[in-house]
């Protein structure tokens, strides 16, 4: 093919469209947030000042009534204990409380990004507006599929910490043998549990995204990521363990000069320490100026992992499934005046091509042009001389490369130890007569005699 009929790989939008390299993976999620950033970032850190607003007012506002209700007793007060066992747990509810909104602020943030990803990977850059209509369906779904994620962890922490509270009470007891046994019990406990969620938090990474592109169930999305990822564990288990490196190196990188400066200017601001407006700029410097930075990196970094996942989704059905191919017959489609009505919706799964139960194909070579399947393949001898081209005949004559000479009828049965008849020697010549002397005159000098 020559250079003028050369043409570049398919890439309407953010990602082209074919199976996506470890190194694609990696860096296009931070695209993603260059290519929509007024959408994704704004749209992350108001949700994470929103969270920590309504967080702080609400759990602050809480423990300062109760625990003021708590201070008017006196410890002699009868009253004291199940008002102080009350106080812990209204605290305590408020706490789980807010946790579980911020999850639902956070499953709302994986199904924005998973429709701004599936829009840029056909080329558009939509608004807020179209990727809520295109998460809404799947809203209470992914807030479901949150609280699965936070019952699973209570239940996991639940579990350690009756094992440990189990060898607390065999120590309290007097018995070495109970506390040996629950110690190597709970050592136990938690090396397997942490192997354990790594494996299931990767398998059914892209729950949110099937969530929200295909449409599907709470158990309907758990089936599809785990067949999805099957044969690409460890492949997305990288993936996502840089991306968390880079951002918990980024959070540690820029927090940490706050602290320090805080640290050097709290004594030249307060070098009594009684001072009030040098309290208030040393809690200004300590806290509030970090703590807005690292709002502004928690965002960056929910915005790339929910990327690097929908990305992870984009990749897998491409491998399996052949969503390349329908994505650009869809753009073809669109280019050419198609309506929505006709186009449909390009993530759809197709019951024919998509992954079962059964493990997935291996890549089988491709296919002989056509033509050629009209002459007979054979193996190739070795390659007699350097440069010789391979060749099938077994009789010289033979036009077709790779195709056996026709067996002439004349021709002996062909053993292991036959060898071809050798060629007839060449016929001898009848015998001449030899050719007599041609008798010429004696040379004579010119002008001399016989005049």
């Amino acid at each position: 093919m020559s250079a003028q009929n050369w043409t570049p790989a398919v890439k309407p939008g953010l990602i082209p469209l074919h199976p996506l390299s470890f190194g694609a993976l990696l860096g296009k999620p931070f695209a993603a947030l260059r290519h929509n950033p007024k959408v994704l970032f704004g749209f992350a850190i108001v949700i994470q000042l929103v969270i920590a607003l309504v967080t702080l007012l609400v759990v602050g506002g809480v423990a300062i009534a109760t625990f003021l209700r708590l201070e008017s007793l006196s410890p002699s007060n009868p009253d004291f204990l199940p008002v102080m066992w009350g106080t812990i747990a209204i605290n305590a509810l408020v706490v789980l409380a807010m946790s579980l909104i911020s999850l639902a602020f956070t499953a709302v943030m994986q199904g924005v990004v998973a429709a701004d990803i599936a829009y840029a990977a056909l080329g558009e850059k939509p608004a807020l507006r179209p990727l809520w209509q295109r998460m809404r369906p799947a809203f209470w779904r992914l807030v479901g599929w949150s609280l699965i994620q936070a019952l699973a962890a209570i239940v996991l922490i639940l579990v350690v910490g009756g094992i440990i509270a189990l060898g607390v009470v065999a120590g309290v007891g007097g018995s070495g043998e109970g506390v040996a046994i629950t110690v190597v019990i709970g050592i136990l406990v938690v090396l397997a549990a942490i192997p354990l969620w790594i494996w299931l938090s990767t398998k059914l990474l892209l729950v949110p995204s099937v969530l929200v592109l295909e449409r599907a169930r709470v158990r309907e999305a758990i089936v599809r990521s785990w067949r999805l990822t099957r044969g690409r564990f460890w492949n997305t288990f990288g993936v996502i363990v840089v991306i968390n490196i880079i951002m918990s190196t980024a959070v540690g990188v820029v927090s940490m000069p706050f602290s320090l400066l805080a640290s050097f200017f709290v004594p030249v601001i307060a070098p009594t320490g009684d001072n009030e407006a040098s309290a208030i700029a040393m809690t200004l410097i300590v806290t509030i100026a970090p703590q807005l930075l690292v709002y502004v990196l928690q965002a960056i970094a929910i915005v790339v992992e929910c990327a690097a996942g929908a990305f992870i989704y984009l990749d897998s059905r491409m491998r399996y499934e052949g969503l390349d191919h329908t994505l650009i017959s869809y753009l073809e489609r669109r280019d050419s005046g198609a309506t929505a009505e006709q186009l449909g919706d390009p993530f759809a799964v197709d019951p024919a091509r998509a992954v079962s139960s059964a493990p997935p194909p291996k890549p089988q070579p491709p296919a002989a042009p056509v033509g050629w399947a009209q002459y007979p393949q054979a193996p190739y001898p070795e390659t007699p001389y350097p440069g010789a081209q391979h060749s099938q005949a077994q009789y010289p004559g033979s036009q077709h490369p790779g195709v056996p000479y026709p067996e002439p009828p004349y021709a002996q049965p062909q053993g292991p130890a036959a060898a071809p008849p050798p060629p007839p020697a060449p016929a001898a010549r009848p015998a001449q007569p030899p050719v007599p002397p041609t008798e010429q005159p004696p040379w004579t000098a010119p002008g001399s005699g016989g005049a």
